[in-house]
Order: structure tokens, then sequence, then C-alpha cells
């Protein structure tokens, strides 16, 4: 959510965003929300006025009584109780604007970073820089979930039956693996000073809404029935909603987090046959990053977590490219947005395993958290990154170390986490 202030003083940038993004049907909020605003202002210092003057005559009262007019002063208490009716009116009418004010507020995109290329969708995405060689052996690469099966690791059918399309069992040296992975992860993040942390599952409608746009969470969250809770779609939500409401010590400043959490997504609409095994499901597992801190540090974290995530992957020697997402590929929360793609050598192209956000001051100005600073509280700047999430890492591990056998090379720095194994093998039938 942005500054109303800003809002205020520069509809035009902000209507310019908006068209930036594609979402013309938007630029009527600006113009709403600044009709509203004049009048909660005026509202406001109408219940003010209200609010003094009841003073004042509450201060009459006491005069009169003690001189002794008892008449004059029940008068002037008929005119209290009048004045009372008024500012109980007038603040259910601030109320009302203040609450439809928000309403348009938060579906109002964030200010975009200057360097955000301008498109309509993921298609006119901008590669910035590629790491590692991609390799395409002499060889056929089966396809992921074939190669998973054949190593005795995936049970798909199992799963339609038990839970249906979109889930997966995952077995023997496979889990152990994926397993390996998240491990790997978690030491990864906590060597580069982050402190690991593990966090609840499920979270309040205040956060989600606090933490994503409406259209996120009617495309991602699944909601508990009959209570106030969501399972979380990445573990960023509840470690950013940890800090809700909360003023923050400027010397504790920057929070550098690593968190692991299973992941739930509803996933919505049709995909296509590369998207198919284990790539886009309901669940999986993810370990992510996430930094609080002071607004003039977040573009130099922003370009730090990225690059974390790029040198995690090239220690398990699996070639990558970093992708600047554009306007229109861009959740209306975030001001700058990069994935980080593997390469896949069955497809001889790219496909997403991360992504990396700065959501500058939208995600505190929701939730409430600000730092407290020598000149008073101001609001944070949060970011999120994903480190991995195995699944789809397992993919790119297959894909990457597939011999002809059908066997799979397990990357150095993983063995120590998979009692040293150097590869797994074709199952036995």
């Amino acid at each position: 959510m942005i500054d109303i202030k800003f809002l205020r003083e520069h509809p035009d940038i902000v209507k310019e965003n908006i068209k930036k993004k594609f979402q013309d049907h938007k630029l009527v909020l600006v113009d709403e929300v600044i009709e509203l605003d004049e009048k909660s202002r005026k509202a406001k210092l109408d219940g003010d006025n209200m609010r003094s003057e009841r003073k004042n005559l509450s201060n009459q009262i006491g005069d009169l009584m003690k001189s002794g007019k008892k008449d004059e002063a029940e008068l002037v208490k008929a005119k209290v109780q009048e004045l009372n009716k008024k500012l109980e009116e007038n603040e259910a009418l601030e109320d009302k604007y203040s609450q439809e004010i928000k309403s348009r507020m938060m579906k109002i995109p964030n200010i975009m970073h200057p360097s955000v290329p301008i498109g309509k969708d993921d298609s006119e995405n901008v590669e910035i820089q590629k790491f590692g060689d991609p390799v395409v052996p002499d060889y056929d690469i089966p396809f992921h979930a074939e190669i998973l099966e054949n190593l005795g690791g995936l049970d798909l059918d199992s799963a339609r039956r038990v839970s249906g399309q979109g889930f997966y069992y995952l077995l023997g040296d496979v889990a152990r693996l994926h397993s390996a992975v998240l491990t790997y992860a978690r030491d990864f993040m906590i060597d580069k000073g982050f402190t690991y942390c593990i966090p609840p599952f499920m979270i309040h409608s205040d956060v989600v809404t606090g933490v994503m746009s409406f259209e996120e969470l009617d495309t991602m969250m699944y909601k508990i029935e009959g209570e106030d809770l969501y399972l979380i779609g990445t573990s960023e939500h509840s470690m950013i909603g940890k800090f809700k409401d909360q003023i923050l010590k400027k010397e504790n400043i920057p929070y550098t987090m690593t968190s692991y959490s299973p992941c739930f997504r509803k996933e919505k609409g049709s995909h296509g046959i590369e998207e198919r095994g284990v790539y886009r499901i309901h669940q999986f597992e993810k370990q992510e990053m996430v930094v609080v801190c002071e607004p003039e540090d977040s573009w130099n974290w922003y370009d730090k977590m990225w690059s974390y995530t790029v040198e995690f992957f090239r220690s398990m020697n699996v070639p990558v490219r970093t992708l600047e997402c554009c306007s229109g590929d861009l959740a209306d929360l975030k001001a700058k947005s990069c994935d980080v793609e593997a390469w896949s050598p069955r497809q001889k192209k790219y496909f997403e395993v991360g992504s990396c956000s700065n959501m500058t001051d939208a995600q505190a100005r929701r939730l409430g958290i600000r730092i407290k600073g020598e000149n008073g509280t101001y609001f944070a700047h949060t970011l999120n990154n994903t480190v991995v999430a195995p699944p789809r890492m397992l993919i790119a591990i297959m894909e990457n170390n597939y011999q002809p056998d059908g066997s799979v090379i397990i990357p150095e720095v993983l063995r120590p986490y998979v009692g040293g194994k150097e590869k797994i093998c074709v199952a036995k039938k």
C-alpha cells in the first residue's frame, strides 16, 4: 500500500504507474481516493471543532454551576448532548470514509522502481545474466517424472488416489535427496549470517491481506473452513507477519532470516505437460530468505539476495540465469522482482526455480511495521527471495546430472547429506 500523502500530492505519478502495469481499470481508484480523502479530512476537522466546542461548553457548565445558575447550566448541558449526538454521527462518517479509502488503497499497486521494464506479461520479461554453461548431452533425457519413477522415487498414481491431481509421493533415495537439498540450503544461508526459523504454517486473514494483493489471495491461498486461518503459500507470509504492528529498534535492524516451511497453493488454471509431474503442485517445501531493513539499504539487500540464490545453484553445478520481471508480470505489492531460472537440457531452455522481490514499504504500511529512529518512527522495507523449492530443484538436478544408463549423479555438495552416496541408480523392477 502506497503512502496516501504521496497519492494526494502526485496523483499523475500514481496513475502513470497503474498504466505501466496495464491495469487501466484501476485508474478510477485514484480519483475516488482523492475525493474520499477530502471528505475524510473535512469530517476530521469538523470532529475536532466539535470536540473543542464541547470542551468549552463543559467548562461553562462548571462555571455556571459554581455561580448557582443551574437553569442556564441545564441549557448548556442540552447543547452538549446535541453536540455529542452530532459527534457520534460524524465519527461514524469518519470511520466510513477511512474504510472506503483503505479498501481502494489496498488495490492500488506499489510504485515500481524506474528500472522495471515495461511489458504486458511474463513473455516480455528481460534476461539479465547467465551463470554457467548450459549443456545439451548427445543422448535423450526423459521427462523428469519418468526419470524419478525409474529411480523408484516418485509415485503420482497413489497420490492421485489419496489427494488428487497436483500431489506426489517421494520415495527412497529421491526423497532423501529432496531433504538433503533443504538441509544444505539451511546451512548455506546460516553461513551467510541469516537466522534459521521455522514459522507457523497457518496465518490470520489480516496477515494474509497485509502480505499479498487480493488477486494473489484468490489464486493462491487455501482457507481453513470455519476458522480465521489460511495455509501459507510461502513462509514469507508468516515471517513478515511476525513483525505485524511492531515498532522495531533501529539498532536491531536489519532482520535477516531464512525459513523452512511446507507451502500450499491452489495453482488455479490449466497448465501444459512441462508443468506436470512435480513442477506445478499444490504442496511443496521451500527454504526462503526474508529481510526487514532500513529503506536506504533495501536495494543493496535485493542484489545480495538474488545473488545468493545464483551462488546456491551454481554450487551444485546447475546453470542458471536471472530474468527481470516486467511491469505486467509484477505483483501489486512489488516494486521490483527478478526470477532465477535453471537450465533444462531436455527442454533446451530455462525454467523458474526462484523469485526475489523488494516490496519497499508496501507490506510494512499494511502491517504497521515501523522502525524507531532519532526523529520518530518510519516504515521499514521488506524483501523476500526463494533459496530453493526442492521439487523444482529435483528437476534441475535430475536433468543436469542424468546419465545414459538412467542413473543420476548427486552434486558433490549434497553428498554429505545423503551418507556420502555419489549417485542414484535405476530401481530394480
